[in-house]
């Protein structure tokens, strides 16, 4: 697993990063009511908004954590949005990207980074 700055998380599979947001993130905005989903084909570039989050609290943008094109979304989450809540770093992810180039992510934070970021944020 990959983190960005963001709260974002990226895991990554041959050519295929799946995204999310973190537990961190989730507990931040409270019950999440809404997911915007981007759509499949769009292509995103590194920092870009891809999907909007809105909770009880606030609504957040989701932002591209690599340079990719959009191959799948949750569209569990436009029924259950919850479960971004219950299992963000599961069942509770946004979407799947294919990645334009995999040097970008030795950029992105790993776990040891992000906690370290977390402690830094409390």
């Amino acid at each position: 697993m990959k983190y960005t700055p963001e709260h974002e998380w990226l895991k990554v599979e041959d050519n295929i990063a799946t995204v999310g947001i973190t537990s961190h993130a989730a507990e931040q905005l409270g019950d999440i009511v809404f997911v915007e989903l981007p759509e499949i084909g769009q292509h995103f570039s590194q920092g870009d908004e891809v999907a909007v989050v809105e909770s009880v609290k606030a609504a957040s943008d989701i932002y591209a954590p690599i340079d990719g094109t959009i191959i799948e979304v949750n569209t569990e989450l436009e029924s259950t949005p919850e479960q971004v809540n219950t299992d963000p770093q599961g069942t509770g992810w946004f979407f799947k990207m294919e990645i334009d180039n995999k040097d970008q992510i030795n950029g992105l934070m790993g776990v040891d980074s992000y906690m370290k970021l977390l402690k830094e944020e409390l």
